[in-house]
This record gives structure tokens, sequence and C-alpha cells, in this order.
């Protein structure tokens, strides 16, 4: 294929300059995030936080993350930089780990959260939106699914790295068990610093002409009836899909009888661990099938996946069930069916909208997710409070399986 002078990228190959540009960003940004992550349950245990504190952080978070990538998506359309957006969102996310190593309550650490998911809400569709014009359509799903693994390999080095650092300052004879935690969120700046300037340097972008036409609701409102009703079954699986905090939380609650509140913590991390494992190894065959077969169908197996996974652990919170084997199982379970959300959620996305609304059709789908983690991660987290960790997890479970069949009706009647 001829090369157009200026392009982001030579799209004769999907492996090229901007696939793996965006996707060491990507890892280097999830490397901080997860390290981060894979602990903080842990931290908010040892500074008196309750659970429903672990669903409002999350709730909210991913809610305002919701309407900044709507907003993110809108605005690259419309003036066409859509580069130094997504450094700036980068720049956010990387610099707010810093204000949980201060927090004395959960107060402080859900400020960090949303300026976290501020940034991260900001730049994913956009990023995705350049991801998907860096590419060809026929190999679309390889490059998301490249992309999503090369993201999930730092989220598998961050919880390493947060779990042994853990264990490491733990040896340290300590009369505030939340030290470890507060460095271990210094040290997240590393790698946030690093997703800036490797996007910075290395990802190309051609700029559009500004749109002045492109009005915000005339544009929501002209998107095809095929892609909203696609979005109606991810909104309602969403409804259900709640925070993976909640995960580390679970094994976190049902370890810590047996090996006590570090040991059990340092547990959980491991298990999130392998879930990143199995992300990413089940990202790029996702994709790669993705082009060969009906994207769709892959995506509704991976919700199914997600419902048994719910499903276990409901079973180990009734029955006491602390099988580590068990409990690995279903963390890997979790890894591949959020491979397969992942990836083909904005691959499916990129396939119904051309490139001048590709952007706030990222952005919408976001919005979708967002508000959906807002519900289920609030909803869960009040369960759990109020009641028990399992009257969370069935309602999570139920949400899901309506959002599977939605999307199975959406596939049947769209034939």
């Amino acid at each position: 294929m001829k090369r157009e002078k200026g392009t982001q990228t030579e799209k004769s190959t999907w492996l090229n300059r901007n696939t793996i540009g965006m996707s060491l960003t990507s890892f280097f940004s999830d490397a901080c995030h997860e390290m981060a992550t894979s602990v903080l349950p842990g931290f908010l245990s040892t500074i008196g936080a309750p659970p429903y504190t672990l669903g409002i952080i999350e709730g909210v978070s991913d809610a305002i993350s919701s309407f900044t990538k709507l907003l993110g998506g809108w605005i690259s359309d419309k003036f066409g930089h859509r580069k130094l957006l997504t450094a700036l969102g980068y720049l956010t996310t990387g610099l707010s780990k810093a204000l949980f190593a201060i927090a004395a309550t959960w107060h402080l650490i859900f400020v960090g959260r949303i300026v976290a998911w501020f940034g991260r809400g900001f730049r994913g569709p956009i990023r995705d939106a350049m991801l998907a014009d860096s590419i060809e359509a026929k190999d679309r799903g390889k490059a998301f699914g490249f992309h999503r693994a090369a993201d999930t390999v730092g989220a598998i080095v961050g919880p390493i790295l947060g779990v042994w650092l853990l264990s490491f300052w733990q040896t340290a004879s300590l009369d505030d068990q939340s030290i470890p935690f507060r460095n271990i969120f210094l040290i997240t700046l590393i790698p946030g610093i690093l997703s800036v300037i490797t996007f910075a340097l290395l990802v190309k972008e051609k700029r559009k002409t500004i749109n002045h036409h492109l009005e915000f609701w005339l544009t929501l409102k002209g998107l095809p009836s095929s892609f909203k009703k696609y979005l109606l079954g991810i909104g309602l699986f969403g409804m259900g899909d709640f925070a993976p905090t909640f995960l580390i939380l679970a094994a976190t609650t049902l370890l810590t009888p047996k090996y006590g509140i570090i040991k059990a913590a340092q547990i959980a991390g491991i298990m999130y661990i392998v879930r990143n494992v199995a992300y990413a190894l089940a990202s790029f065959p996702i994709g790669a099938l993705s082009d060969k077969i009906k994207r769709v169908n892959i995506l509704i197996a991976g919700y199914f996946i997600a419902v048994l996974t719910v499903l276990g652990f409901v079973f180990a919170f009734i029955f006491n069930y602390t099988n580590i084997v068990f409990l690995f199982l279903l963390f890997t379970l979790a890894g591949i069916y959020i491979a397969a959300e992942d990836t083909l959620e904005s691959a499916i996305t990129a396939d119904h909208i051309d490139s001048e609304k590709r952007g706030i059709a990222m952005g919408i789908l976001g919005t979708v997710n967002g508000l959906g983690d807002f519900i289920a991660s609030i909803l869960i987290g009040f369960l759990w409070s109020g009641f028990s960790p399992v009257y969370g997890f069935v309602a999570a479970a139920i949400l899901m399986l309506v959002g599977t069949i939605t999307l199975i009706i959406y596939e049947t009647t769209s034939r």
C-alpha cells in the first residue's frame, strides 16, 4: 500500500509504529495503575475503611470517567488534535497515585482515584480512535488484541512489584502497617511518567481539519441504530461488571481468617497477577480469532464466562470455600472474560462507525461502560456492607446474565 505523506502510519502492516507506541505506553500506564490497585484493598483495611468505601471510590470515579470519555471523544473528533489530549490524560493518571501515599482516611484516596479516572477516561476513546485509524479494518482485531495484551503485561508487572515490595517492607519492624503501602504508591510515579514520555516520542498523528459542523447532540442522534442496540446489551452487562478491586477484596476477605491481613493481601495480589496473566495471554488470540469469526459471538461467550466466574465467588462465600486452587481458577476465568470485553467491545465499535465520528463513538462506549461500572460498584459495595458479599455477587451475576441475553437478541435480530 502506498504511504500517504504525513499519515499516522503506514497501514500495510498492523504491527506498525503507532500500534507499538500505544501498546508500550499502555504497558507503563497499567503497571502504574495496577501496582496501586493490587494493594489498595489491603491499604484501606489498614486505615480502617469499611467495604462500602471501596464501592464509593470505584463507582463515583467510574461515573466521572464515563462523562470525560464522551467529552474527550467528541472534542478530538471536532478539533482533530488527538495526540496532545491523550498525552495529558496519561500525565494526569500517572501523577495521581501520589495522593494515596499521604492519605490518612479513604477520602483522599477517593480524590486521587477521581483525578486518575478523569485522565484515564479522557484519553481512552481518543487513543482507541487513533489506533483504529492506524490499521486496516481487516486487521482491527489483531491490533486491538496486541494492544490489550501489552497493556495487560503492565498489569502483570505492576502487581508483581506491588506484592514483592509489600513483602520486602513487611520484613521491617513497623508500628504503622500502612507504611509499606504508602511507599508503593510513591513508586508508581516512575512507570506513570514513563508512559507519557513513550507516547510523546513514539506515536505519530495526522491532524485532521477542524469540523465546525460536528454538533454534539446531533452527532449522538445520528449514530446507527444497530450501534445503539449493541450498546444496550453492553450497558446492561456493565451494570453487573464491578471493579476488579472487589475480586481482590473478596480473596482477601476469604483468606484473612486463616492467614492474617498482610499475608491474605499478598496472596490476593498474586491471584490478581494470575488474572492479568490470563488477560494478557488471551487478548491477542481472541482479537485474531475475531478477524475470522464474527466478533459479537466471541464477546457473548466471554460474557457467559463472566457470569460463571461471579457465581463461583457466590459459592465460595456461601460455603466458606477457601481452596487456593479454586480461587486461582476464578481469577483465571476473570482474566479471560475481561480480555474478551476490552478487546472486542472497542473493535466492534470501530466496525460500526467511520473515522470522522469514531472518537465520540468510543466515548459513548466508554460512557456506557463507565455508568455500568458505577452502578455495579456502588451496588456490590453497599450490598456487601449492608448484608453480605453473597448478595452483591448474586446481583452482579443476574445483571451480567441479562446483558448477555440482550446481546444474543441483538445478534439474532441483526442478521
